[in-house]
């Protein structure tokens, strides 16, 4: 944990807000004490709704590291990051996340991501998103292609 880390996260997310660029979230990638990679809102910028701070830094840093995981790493984020976020930081697989503001303080100003928790927790058939399974085997015959092939490269 590092507070100078922290602030340049948070000094980011205020300096896209006030370019006008995108939201107030900003996060930084560090590994072996250095800042590897960093990351802006950009989802208004890029007309990108996946283009979170984090998600970015993610993958500015999985290009320096030419890796797909984020061993070794901690990210330190302005906000405590959505489910989104969350999904694809457990998938980079860093040693730590750190978060300033909480996703309550995030809510206060119209980034509320409670609707999606909920959502979450509901049956499938009870969601407010059209969601249904079809041509599941078909589907099954690349996951049988991918457990026989020679060249995969398991995550």
């Amino acid at each position: 944990m590092n507070n100078e880390f922290m602030q340049e996260a948070i000094r980011l997310a205020i300096e896209n807000v006030e370019s006008g660029k995108g939201g107030p979230f900003g996060v930084v990638i560090v590994k072996d004490g250095k800042i590897i990679a960093t990351g802006v809102n950009e989802v208004t910028a890029n007309n990108d709704p996946t283009a979170h701070a984090e998600m970015v830094a993610i993958r500015k840093a999985c290009h320096a590291l030419q890796s797909f995981q984020l061993t070794g790493c901690e990210i330190y984020s302005s906000c405590e990051p959505c489910p989104m976020c969350m999904g694809a930081i457990y998938w980079a697989r860093p040693d730590s996340v750190f978060y300033a503001a909480t996703k309550e303080d995030a809510a206060k100003i119209q980034f509320d991501d409670q609707f999606i928790y909920e959502e979450f927790a509901k049956p499938l058939s009870e969601r407010k998103l059209l969601i249904r399974q079809m041509m599941r085997e078909e589907a099954l015959i690349a996951f049988q292609k991918w457990r026989e092939s020679d060249s995969k490269i398991p995550y």
